[in-house]
């Protein structure tokens, strides 16, 4: 390496010390180019998402993922699902996004509403706190609890398909043998795995399968499980910054 190298080399590092990151939350601080936050077209999505939780968690770079993997979804031939759903921000930003009405598909949206059903919790979650975790969020109001305020928020939109129970149960219950995007977020890894397994063989070719939680810090058992059942179905998830993993149907 020349001098020149390792000038440059010294300059870059010492610019990513000292110069201000331009995204600092939801885990994540970077200085790389953001300006998809002053995008209309996004503002007004995420805005619709923070219409239906009612409180802006900062989820900003996670959302602009979730957006452009539903603006890849949308050109396929199948429908959407969600599972995971809470108060419906990420899928009410989609949905908003995409002018949900304009297209012939289906949007299932799959949720306990009552927090995690513990017997679907692993018994590794189960020791490091999940149950514990899952009474505090749902004290706190973070779980949403009713039902008929989601149903109302979604209201707007056609094809939407809303789906009350405890995942394996309801996954009979998508009635649809395509399917382009899939979007998991059930905080737990059995039901996320049950998912993403159940609906493999009914993703179409260049389908997305978006993890909420598969690199997000304190998720471990997540990742793990579900790196276990794409060694099986012969795939992998690429995981990305923002906490979130994504596969692609091939």
């Amino acid at each position: 390496m020349t001098n020149y190298d390792n000038e440059q080399r010294s300059r870059r590092v010492t610019e990513i010390l000292v110069e201000p990151s331009s995204y600092i939350q939801d885990g994540l601080a970077s200085i790389h180019n953001s300006e998809f936050m002053s995008d209309n077209a996004f503002a007004a999505a995420y805005a619709r998402g923070v219409q239906a939780s009612g409180k802006d968690y900062g989820w900003h770079w996670r959302v602009h993922i979730g957006l452009w993997a539903a603006s890849v979804a949308k050109k396929l031939d199948g429908d959407f699902v969600e599972c995971g759903v809470n108060a419906g921000f990420m899928s009410s930003s989609i949905m908003h996004y995409l002018n949900w009405n304009s297209l012939n598909k289906s949007f299932y949206l799959l949720d306990t509403f009552s927090g995690l059903d513990e017997r679907y919790v692993s018994d590794v979650e189960i020791a490091e706190g999940a149950i514990e975790k899952n009474s505090k969020l749902i004290d706190m109001g973070f779980y949403v609890t009713d039902v008929d305020n989601v149903i109302k928020n979604f209201s707007e939109w056609n094809g939407v398909q809303i789906i009350k129970g405890s995942i394996p149960e309801t996954l009979k219950h998508v009635n649809s043998n395509k399917i382009a995007f899939l979007h998991v977020d059930l905080n737990c890894a059995p039901p996320e795995v049950a998912a993403v397994g159940y609906f493999w063989e009914k993703m179409v070719p260049g389908a997305i399968v978006l993890l909420d939680d598969y690199a997000y810090w304190g998720y471990r058992q997540q990742k793990t499980a579900m790196d276990a059942l794409m060694r099986e179905l012969g795939s992998s998830v690429v995981s990305l910054p923002t906490g979130q993993g994504l596969i692609i149907r091939s």
